[in-house]
């Protein structure tokens, strides 16, 4: 792996294109840290923004690794949906820094938020700040203590101008100030003083991006233009119309009440053959490489 991935980054480096890479596991942000920071000697990282993404079980020692070859790392919230299970295999002590969100703020790494949606969590951003905020699952389990949990501003920062910074847009996105490009939501309800449960059941009543209108409800839909099909055609949003219909308090109770497990492939009252989701799938034991698989990212393997 090695020998492939230092051939490609030098490539990026010397012609200044900005790089990621999808990692899970500390054991891989190791080696492909030791790859970075022999081709940096060479062909300095300066400016390049490159980015880890995923970084679940990334440690301080790698933290401040990828600070000092200057790169970003981008979070998702796997683990507001597979939280429990990590507890039941690894225990609460884990995956209190799982990812340790926290620990690479104040190493100065810039940090950005996101989805990797539709195959490892939802799309819902909210579901997302509501993990940060919290430090719970959508079912309620508490995972992380103060030390990894996030004000709401600070969240909501991770997600807009955070994210901006690894396109190089930190500049002109992610803030409300003259200059920057005017992206912004009107929300159901105040993000900054509703009860924490309900961050992850506010929607968007009327989106504005670059100063256009692309999304409205109830008394700004006539302002909204006709949206194409949701894709892929088998997207649940064709068939439930997403989040708005009803709170996702509601569906997590009923996940709750449901839980199970069954063979991988096989039919029950929750999944139809051959459409099993990842959090009911058998998976190998022996370390963490059993439950995110051999690869750390689910993104390409679901």
């Amino acid at each position: 792996m090695e020998g492939e991935l230092e051939s490609v980054v030098r490539l990026l480096a010397e012609r200044r294109w900005p790089f990621r890479i999808h990692a899970t596991y500390d054991e891989s942000i190791s080696r492909v840290l030791d790859v970075y920071e022999k081709v940096s000697r060479e062909v300095p990282f300066d400016g390049l923004h490159w980015l880890i993404d995923h970084a679940e079980t990334i440690s301080e020692r790698n933290i401040d690794r990828v600070r000092a070859l200057q790169g970003g790392i981008a979070i998702q919230h796997r683990m507001a949906y597979q939280g429990e299970y990590f507890a039941e295999r690894y225990g609460a002590r884990a995956l209190a820094q799982t990812p340790p969100v926290r620990r690479m703020l104040s190493a100065g790494v810039p940090v950005g938020a996101g989805t990797d949606a539709t195959r490892v969590a939802s799309y819902n951003p909210w579901v997302s700040l509501y993990w940060l905020v919290s430090g719970r699952t959508v079912g309620g389990l508490p995972m992380y203590g103060d030390d990894n949990r996030l004000e709401r501003e600070e969240a909501l920062r991770l997600w807009t101008h955070g994210s901006a910074w690894f396109s190089h847009e930190q500049d002109r996105k992610g803030l409300l100030k003259p200059g920057h490009f005017a992206d912004f939501a009107l929300l159901s309800s105040d993000f900054f003083s509703v009860p924490e449960d309900a961050i992850k059941d506010l929607t968007s009543v009327l989106t504005v991006v670059g100063g256009w209108v692309v999304h409205g409800t109830g008394e700004f839909g006539p302002l909204a233009p006709e949206l194409p099909s949701p894709m892929p055609d088998w997207s649940p949003v064709s068939r439930f119309g997403g989040y708005q219909h009803a709170p996702l308090a509601s569906a997590g109770h009923g996940l709750a009440l449901e839980r199970h497990t069954h063979a991988p492939g096989t039919a029950c009252g929750a999944h139809a053959p051959r459409a099993v989701h990842t959090e009911h799938r058998s998976s190998p034991g022996g370390g963490l490489f059993g439950f995110w698989g051999a690869l750390g990212c689910a993104c390409h393997v679901f």
